[in-house]
């Protein structure tokens, strides 16, 4: 396979999961959160990924949540599952299982804490990436697996060359090294990494690149349309739509991929709802946003952004 065997581009969010008071994971607010992304026509979507926390569930349960999302999508846009975990053997079950559940492919990172090598990390993904026939997405995030597999030289290029690799998921703090990427395999596989902003645009004019993996996908409004302006390679449009999301995602998330305010899925749920949004709750080791100014600046970042408004524009809930 490569970058030719599927059509993945655009504003893809990496949904949360959606929790209860109790701790449940809430299956109707799944179906919730996919129609919602559905009515903001975004162009695929990642599940159980770290915004996913799927750190936080039994492989029951992240089973639970991919057929959930996948029945609620029913094949309007792609639906990658994450089967991120510590050994391959782990990552090859959960692969199968998203495989047999009707998903259009699988995405992980390295495994986490063990701080795999270049070739540690290159033997894992050769394992995963064959364990199902499903397109395969690597995903190198280095805040969350202390691992970089854009220092290593080559590494990029030899996983572009596995069989089922057709896409790399680029989410490094090091804008410059995201280039490297995109220069070195996006005439192989397709790159998601950092393009919602000035910079981004000209590289996706330019240089390459396909689209964006964003945590939670509240900017919809504003990253949904850039991307068609890209597509229609309308550039006064689409730097248009990328001020206004730099506007509302710039005050909530730094560079590195931190969050502003709080810890950053406690801090999404919460503009989640505010938003009127099947966000849920979180799950521990993570803490709900509850501080009275915390929430206020939140809001105050959603009514001055005019997501709120974007959001009541398209129909979607609104609840501000």
């Amino acid at each position: 396979m490569n970058r030719d065997d599927v059509a993945w581009s655009g504003y893809w969010p990496a949904a949360p999961t959606p929790f209860t008071q109790s701790g449940d994971v809430d299956t109707d607010a799944i179906f919730d959160l996919m129609n919602l992304y559905a009515q903001m026509g975004v162009h695929g979507v990642l599940v159980n990924g770290s915004t996913g926390e799927w750190f936080s569930q039994n492989d029951n349960e992240r089973m639970t949540v991919a057929e959930a999302s996948i029945d609620a999508v029913v094949g309007r846009f792609p639906v990658v599952i994450g089967v991120s975990a510590y050994t391959a053997a782990q990552s090859s079950a959960l692969a199968k299982h998203a495989a047999s559940a009707g998903a259009d492919g699988v995405l992980a990172t390295p495994p986490p804490y063990v701080h795999t090598s270049a070739e540690e990390t290159f033997q894992y993904y050769r394992s995963v990436s064959t364990a199902a026939s499903l397109p395969f997405m690597v995903y190198n995030w280095p805040r969350g697996v202390a691992v970089d597999m854009g220092t290593s030289p080559d590494l990029f290029s030899r996983l572009a060359d596995l069989e089922n690799v057709v896409a790399i998921k680029d989410s490094t703090g090091d804008w410059l090294a995201m280039l490297d990427t995109v220069e070195a395999v996006s005439d192989r596989v397709r790159v998601f990494g950092s393009f919602l902003h000035r910079r981004g645009l000209a590289t996706l004019l330019e240089l390459g690149g396909d689209g964006n993996i964003d945590g939670g996908g509240v900017g919809a409004p504003f990253a949904v349309p850039f991307y068609e302006a890209v597509a229609a390679r309308d550039a006064d449009t689409a730097r248009m739509w990328v001020d206004r999301y730099r506007a509302f995602s710039g005050r909530l998330i730094a560079s590195d991929y931190s969050g502003v305010y709080a810890s950053p899925i406690p801090q999404l749920k919460a503009v989640m709802n505010l938003l009127g949004q099947p966000g849920g709750a979180v799950r521990e080791p993570l803490l709900p946003v509850t501080d009275a100014d915390t929430l206020a600046a939140l809001k105050s970042v959603i009514v001055e952004s005019g997501i709120d408004d974007a959001y009541a524009t398209v129909g979607a809930v609104h609840a501000v």
